[in-house]
């Protein structure tokens, strides 16, 4: 238990520096840096009990978020959610990363784990064709007998559309906590990049942290809540049919 003065500078970063709470506070590593976008959200996940064990649906529709990368040491690593809508929540069941790995590698995980009927959900980029082969990603993965689904881009504004989208989302988030760690680690991480002479930030920073938060953010943008009507809406509804069948 912390003295009164202490507690009111510990409740006072939790609440404005999220990022750096448990690094002060409990000794953890550092997992954030300053300007990270979804340390917030991402603690009150783990504060409400969001990150923990969640099995999948057998009657649900089970997607895969793609961020598309490339094959060679130097390319930039392929990401993949693994997710399902449930009413207004978003149940996230797997994540996945590799770097450099050519599509095969991709589809055989994906196989082998009970993913061989999800729905791939591809950025706009998974249209474009090969310039050697003259295929695209999409129709790779038609061939390896995948349903696939390409969202258009964004245009102007495609990434401050995606984190806004990430924000509103993820209060609905759940997380396997088991199978999520590489993908949360990157969540945690994704940042503002900030020039320290002029004092401003100059969008998201292009890091490892990228690919995993751009897949979770092609999730957020798909991802609509269902809409209820509201309980008298309902009954009113209810009433008009019955009137009308009573009628006949």
């Amino acid at each position: 238990k912390f003295p009164k003065i202490l507690n009111e500078a510990r409740l006072d970063d939790l609440r404005n520096r999220p990022e750096t709470y448990k690094h002060i506070w409990e000794g953890a590593y550092l997992t954030a840096v300053q300007g990270a976008y979804y340390q917030r959200e991402m603690l009150a996940a783990e504060q409400e009990g969001r990150i923990g064990r969640v099995s999948r649906d057998p009657l649900m529709q089970i997607r895969a978020f793609w961020d598309i990368g490339g094959t060679g040491a130097k390319a930039d690593a392929t990401a993949i959610w693994i997710a399902q809508f449930v009413g207004r929540e978003i149940r996230v069941l797997d994540y996945y990363e590799a770097q450099g790995q050519p599509l095969s590698e991709h589809i055989g995980w994906l196989r082998h784990n009970g993913y061989e009927k999800a729905l791939m959900v591809l950025p706009h980029d998974g249209a474009t064709r090969d310039r050697v082969h003259n295929v695209s990603f999409e129709s790779a993965l038609n061939d390896a007998g995948f349903e696939t689904q390409v969202i258009p881009n964004q245009g102007a504004g495609a990434v401050k559309m995606r984190i806004e989208a990430v924000r509103r989302i993820l209060p609905s988030v759940w997380f396997n906590e088991e199978t999520t760690v590489a993908g949360r680690k990157a969540l945690n991480w994704y940042h503002e990049k900030w020039d320290e002479k002029r004092g401003i930030g100059l969008g998201a920073e292009h890091d490892w942290s990228s690919h995993g938060a751009d897949a979770f953010g092609l999730m957020c943008i798909v991802y609509e809540a269902p809409r209820i009507k509201p309980q008298q809406e309902r009954y009113r509804a209810i009433e008009r049919e019955a009137a009308s069948w009573m009628a006949f």
